[in-house]
């Protein structure tokens, strides 16, 4: 098949960032199927211009085989009207470039299947408009419901006139889907509540392209234990959480727990600033890593942590990369969220806390430092059994096949929607 992708934040490993659909892609060409991935060339992580030259608009890069289609959007570093401005730039530049590109470069050929991933709509918006062009398959993919998430993380009231359209274009969208892909494992009741038949519902989770890379450590190499959050420094994020459990850990003459950083995002200048006011010195704040250095940097963590709002979107389940991440490396996690299928309590791989709680956090870290070196290592393998049988790039595969495949030759939805 030759697939295109509509996803304004996919990236290669080569940048900070989420690599599902480079990953997914890759595993696909292998497979012997064309794969091209429309994504914005402004890096939404690092706030530049990561991919044109300034007289370009755009521009074609073939990365392990996967094509990348860069679209020149408008610039921002907040969470304002100028990222408003790059979403609806990347939605109409992509959508003219896309039904155009076949008499561009008839090379490419006309798409089979076009994939619109949200995050936003507006991506979506414009893999529909392709594929209706080409009279291709339809098929979108859901990673974060939206509005309902930006309306519970208190950014747009229901009533606003932005929500009110986004919920139109929602129910638009869903109704004219061939499938429905999402990464959610608990979301299809969501899905059908809008009448959306069951059998076009699959369930693709995120997964880690597992390599030598990701090993374990155990080795102690000062007497520290290093605890690792790796990931966006946004709203959502909580770390805020995280900086409270520190400063109870600290206060508790536990100088030898470290607690590092790495990442950004609009909320990092508030979070360094937060961490100065506490006077946490055993905090420490790192730049954003490319993702093909996480295994690396995830090698010195004795333990890692995830931490999520109280929201009640989160009771269709999460798929997190960088809980993957963790798991794949084999090293034991503290999580902090009330969420259906629990990766981490399914894989007995760490210790589960409410959220919104730095008390019970800081208990976890307590308790899982005070463990020996045997009993973390063995929790973090749990993970590592827990990614191989459920999060393989190649089981993955086989679920993107079945979900997209334009003979309608799909395997039951029990198979695929758990």
């Amino acid at each position: 098949m030759n697939i295109w992708i509509f996803n304004h934040y996919a990236i290669p490993p080569q940048l900070p960032g989420g690599t599902r659909h480079f990953d997914m892609g890759r595993e696909l060409v292998n497979r012997g199927h064309q794969v091209t991935i429309f994504a914005s060339s402004f890096h939404h992580y690092s706030h530049r211009e990561a991919k044109l030259a300034a007289d370009e608009r755009w521009r074609i890069e073939e990365i392990e085989g996967v094509r990348f289609v860069w679209v020149r959007t408008h610039p921002y570093s907040y969470n304002n009207w100028h990222r408003v401005i790059n979403m609806l730039a990347y939605a109409t530049r992509a959508t003219k470039l896309g039904k155009g590109l076949c008499a561009l470069k008839p090379e490419l050929g006309r798409p089979d299947v076009v994939i619109g991933s949200s995050v936003h709509l507006l991506a979506v918006w414009a893999a529909y408009r392709v594929a209706k062009t080409y009279q291709a398959k339809f098929v979108m993919e859901v990673r974060d419901i939206w509005p309902q998430t930006i309306i519970e993380l208190g950014v747009c009231s229901p009533k606003s006139p932005t929500v009110i359209a986004l919920r139109w274009l929602e129910r638009f969208l869903y109704q004219r889907a061939d499938t429905i892909i999402t990464s959610l494992p608990k979301s299809h009741g969501y899905f059908t509540s809008m009448g959306i038949p069951e059998q076009r519902i699959k369930w693709i989770p995120n997964g880690v392209p597992l390599s030598g890379d990701f090993v374990c450590n155990g080795e102690k190499r000062d007497g520290k234990f290093r605890l690792i959050y790796l990931g966006s420094h946004g709203m959502a994020n909580a770390l805020d959480v995280i900086l409270d459990a520190a400063k109870i850990v600290q206060s508790r003459a536990h100088s030898s727990i470290q607690f590092i950083l790495i990442g950004d995002g609009a909320e990092k200048i508030n979070l360094i600033e937060r961490a100065q006011k506490l006077g946490l010195t055993s905090v420490e704040f790192r730049d954003p890593v490319h993702k093909s250095d996480v295994p690396r940097v995830l090698q010195e963590a004795d333990a890692a942590v995830l931490v999520l709002r109280d929201l009640s979107v989160y009771k269709y389940g999460i798929s997190t990369n960088k809980l993957l991440d963790y798991m794949a490396a084999a090293k034991p996690v503290i999580f902090a969220g009330s969420v259906e299928d629990n990766p981490v309590e399914s894989s007995g791989c760490g210790l589960c806390v409410p959220p919104a709680s730095p008390e019970a956090l800081a208990a976890a870290i307590l308790e899982i430092s005070a463990l020996s070196q045997k009993a973390r290592d063995e929790m973090g393998l749990r993970g590592r059994k827990y990614i191989e049988q459920w999060h393989s790039m190649q089981a993955l595969g086989d679920r993107l096949i079945s979900a997209i495949s334009c003979n309608g030759a799909a395997p039951k939805s029990s198979n695929i929607v758990e």
